[in-house]
């Protein structure tokens, strides 16, 4: 997911979408530790995806608290 993509998402579908990505990362994790994924580099994929909607999160949370 690009940068881009990520700051079209409102606040509530940014939560919501980082929690499924959290979830899909445990689920990799656990099918690779049982058997080898066919491409674990998709692993690293989700873990960035989730640390880049976290950055944004924390992003829109601080200007909201800034404008407060």
């Amino acid at each position: 997911m690009k940068n881009s993509e990520i700051k079209e998402l409102s606040t509530k579908e940014l939560k919501e979408r980082i929690d499924s990505e959290k979830e899909l990362l445990v689920r990799m994790r656990l099918n690779h530790a049982v058997s080898p994924l066919d491409n674990p580099l998709k692993i690293r994929d989700a873990r960035r995806n989730v640390a880049r909607m976290n950055t944004e999160l924390v992003k829109r949370l601080s200007t909201e608290n800034i404008k407060s």
